[in-house]
Order: structure tokens, then sequence, then C-alpha cells
């Protein structure tokens, strides 16, 4: 069942947690374990997870997207994956909250955006996914993609939260330099590898280059060790493995004010959290 939600009163923030890239089973595992706890913990109103490599490493399938639902998540985000297992097409059609990134062609199935109502409120808040050029397949550009959709958006709502699927750090940075005071969040997802640069820029644009992933750590970004390594050293292909330890979720919460659409606090979320050790000499 889905988690009750804290209620957002006139003077109060929008509360937001934003889950990474959930990779495999030990992913959606850790996710289904602890989501309602960081909820409760976070008094979060609203819950947006990228699922692009929940299924066995690449792509996404039905019963994981009705899991997620189950678990909390409001809405889902993909990325270069999100086409991999054709079985979701039919699907990918009909779910207005299961997205992909806009700027694929005309015609892929499919939506890149949403805009629904943040439960238990009238309180309107639209959800862009978006992906990358640099390193990444040349689809459409996600910059003037980006400036036609949030145009259109603002005028339903000044609560907007861009999931960037990207390789480039520099590329993250300029969109959300772009879309500063535009949207409330521009999160960087791809890379699996929580950044620390989480921040709000100068027009209230809260931003983190990458949310990190939620997996198995003890692994090559999710990818079991050894093939992740014969595929660099020897140059052959290797199918792909999900890992299986150390698993951690990663993401971000953030908070956002109601009327303005200004984020008003960012920080990620790593749990349970990365421990730095030293040795004595």
């Amino acid at each position: 069942m889905p988690c009750d939600r804290g209620r957002i009163h006139m003077s109060s923030p929008v509360k937001l947690l934003f889950v990474a890239d959930i990779v495999g089973q030990p992913g959606l595992h850790l996710l289904n374990t602890i989501l309602p706890g960081l909820i409760d913990k976070y008094k979060t109103h609203f819950v947006i997870a990228n699922a692009e490599n929940a299924h066995q490493g690449r792509g996404i399938n039905r019963q994981i997207v009705q899991s997620l639902y189950d678990s909390g998540v409001n809405v889902i985000t993909g990325g270069n994956h999100s086409f991999d297992k054709w079985k979701i097409f039919p699907y990918m059609k009909k779910d207005p909250y299961l997205l992909r990134p806009l700027n694929f062609p005309k015609g892929v199935p499919g939506f890149g955006y949403c805009l629904t109502k943040i439960p238990g409120t009238e309180r309107q808040i639209a959800v862009i996914n978006l992906q990358g050029r640099a390193f990444m397949a040349d689809i459409d550009d996600p910059f003037s993609t980006a400036e036609w959709i949030v145009e259109k958006l603002r005028e339903e709502t000044s609560l907007i939260i861009v999931d960037f699927h990207a390789e480039a750090t520099a590329e993250k940075m300029a969109l959300a330099w772009e879309l500063d005071s535009r949207v409330s969040l521009l999160i960087g997802t791809h890379t699996h590898v929580p950044t620390n640069d989480a921040q709000i820029l100068p027009g209230g644009t809260g931003y983190i280059t990458d949310a990190g992933m939620t997996g198995p750590f003890d692994s090559v970004i999710g990818m079991d060790k050894k093939s992740s390594i014969i595929r660099f050293t020897r140059s052959l292909p290797q199918k792909f493995k999900v890992a299986s330890d150390d698993n951690r979720l990663c993401g971000v919460y953030a908070e956002i004010d109601a009327e303005s659409g200004k984020c008003i606090h960012i920080e990620p979320v790593v749990y349970p959290s990365f421990k730095s050790s030293t040795k004595k000499q």
C-alpha cells in the first residue's frame, strides 16, 4: 500500500524525495524495504524514482512499475535503457507517470513529461525527463526541448522537476544554468556515482550533477566486476550481469517553496552511508 504523506499547508514547503537509478533486483529489494521509512523520516509529499536499469540491469517491466507505485513512488523516470525491454512498449503508451526522455524522436512510445497533483492536495507538480547527447545517442537537442516544455508547464505550475539523464558533467551543468530560476530542481542521473555538489543556484534552482544509484556498490556501476574488467582489458563483449553486494540507496531530498517554486533546501541521500577509514602507520 502507498505510504501516508504529510499534509502541505499554505506556508509549508513541498518535500520531495528523488531515488537514483535503481539497478536490478538488489536495488528493487532495497527500495521496497526502506523507502516507506524514508518517506516517513522526511515527511515527503512526492517521490520520483529513476528505474531504467531496474529489470536485470537494463530496462523495466510492468511488474516492476507496479511494485514501485506500491512502495510509494509517484513518478518513474528513465533514460537510454528505457526501451531495452520491448514488452513494456504497449504499457508505456498508457501510463502517463512512467516517463522516458522527452527528446527522443517523435513516434517512440511513452511520455516525456507529466503534470499531476501532489497526493492529498490540489497543488500541481510537473516532472520532465530529458537525455543528454554528449557521449550518448545523437537524439533531439535537450536544450531546445527543455525551452519549449518548461515554458508550457510554467503556465500551469511553478513546481517543475527535471531528471537529466546524461553522461557529461558539463552538459548537466550547462542545462542547469540555462534553466536556473525556471525550474525547481535539475537532478543529474546516468553515471551511477553520487556527486558531492548539491547546491541551490542563484535563481533558486536546486542542482546535483549525479544522484548516484540504488543497488550494489561492490561492483562497476552496479554490474559484476569480473565481466566489467574483461570488457575493458580485452575489448570483448560481456553479458550484462548485475552484482549483488553492498547495496545502498542513493538519491536527493529537497524542499521547495510551494508558491514560488524555488528550491530552499537540497541534500544528497545515501543509505547506508559510505564510511571512510584510515590505516594507522
